[in-house]
């Protein structure tokens, strides 16, 4: 089960992939689609959040734009 760790309202945009950088900032980068030239990758910073990321646990920016975590599933 995932829980908000901090609300920070990114609006997505189609086309591009949200993340949280090693920062604990919100940054995005353009997806890759079939068909199209490769070139230069284009990521920007979006948010500045500032969170500190623990061990053991995955962030990711949830369906309203907020940083929330999940603990990650291991040796199963």
């Amino acid at each position: 089960m995932a829980k908000k760790v901090t609300k920070v309202g990114v609006k997505k945009e189609k086309g591009w992939l949200y993340f949280v950088d090693k920062n604990g900032d919100v940054s995005r980068a353009e997806m890759a689609r079939g068909g199209k030239k490769k070139g230069k990758k284009k990521v920007e910073k979006v948010a500045k959040a500032g969170i500190k990321k623990e061990s053991g646990y995955l962030y990711f920016v949830d369906k309203q734009g907020d940083i929330s975590c999940a603990k990650m599933a291991r040796g199963r």
